[in-house]
């Protein structure tokens, strides 16, 4: 039974983890329900199950991305990542509590709420009055921030930075690539962390190890899947629907969590 529950948290995690629905969000909402132990490792476990995604979809930037560490796309990805571990260091105690389960509710919100206004806004293109176009340092900077408020479960990080950069004014399809490898940098320093948090505070875990690993190769490729078709529905722009879902989401975590 802790197998197949496993294998679905790996599937959900491969097809939200690009759509703007919090994957973390809902890995916590199904490990309270299933009851599964040690849900942030497992959702780290995961999230580098679909990084791995990202390497073979993106696999050509990511190349051009080790060639040239200094290429400006790569210096705006560092820049956006200083704002999101800024936020993740501040607050890493309440990070680690979250993930009980208490605030999703409100983050399930708190993405609903965004996504709407991003909706609203860019249809009327009114914009926080950055130069639109391609990604630039001050988007990266907006797009970090946003990536920043996402470490909390249930807010979801592809949503945040996708409508981070569209209301700043970047073009479609570069603000959902830029978006995805962006997290690139946050997910491996997640894993370091959850390395050293091994190494030194002797930290033991109750996962099963087929399970996980079974789990990991089906987020992977329903990561790939998923990939494509965000990258398809940001050309749209349309996020109601998933507002309204993400209220569905909400109202489902306060009763059953």
């Amino acid at each position: 039974m802790e197998i197949l529950i496993l294998l679905i948290l790996g599937f959900v995690q491969g097809l939200c983890e690009f759509l703007p629905i919090s994957s973390s969000g809902h890995l916590v909402f199904l490990s309270e329900i299933f009851g599964v132990q040690d849900s942030l490792f497992v959702s780290i476990i995961l999230h580098v199950a679909t990084l791995l995604s990202i390497f073979v979809v993106f696999r050509k930037d990511v190349i051009n991305m080790i060639k040239h560490p200094f290429s400006e796309k790569n210096i705006n990805i560092y820049l956006a990542t200083i704002p999101t571990c800024i936020f993740a260091l501040a607050f890493m105690s309440l990070i680690t509590s979250s993930f009980e389960g208490g605030f999703l509710p409100y983050a399930f919100l708190i993405t609903a709420i965004l996504l709407y206004t991003c909706e609203k806004m860019t249809k009327k293109e009114k914009f926080i009055g950055l130069k639109k176009g391609q990604i630039d340092w001050k988007k990266a900077l907006v797009m970090g921030t946003m990536q920043g408020i996402a470490v909390f479960p249930g807010i979801s990080r592809s949503g945040m930075t996708i409508a981070g950069g569209l209301i700043a004014g970047g073009d479609r399809e570069e603000v959902a690539k830029f978006s995805f490898l962006m997290s690139i940098p946050i997910i491996l320093l997640s894993l370091i962390m959850e390395i050293v948090k091994f190494a030194l505070f002797d930290y033991s875990i109750s996962v099963n190890a087929l399970g996980i690993s079974l789990s990991f190769v089906v987020a992977f490729i329903t990561g790939i899947l998923s990939i494509s078709a965000m990258l398809a529905l940001t050309k749209r722009a349309n996020f109601k629907w998933f507002s309204l879902y993400l209220i569905i989401m909400s109202i489902m975590s306060f009763i059953f969590l």
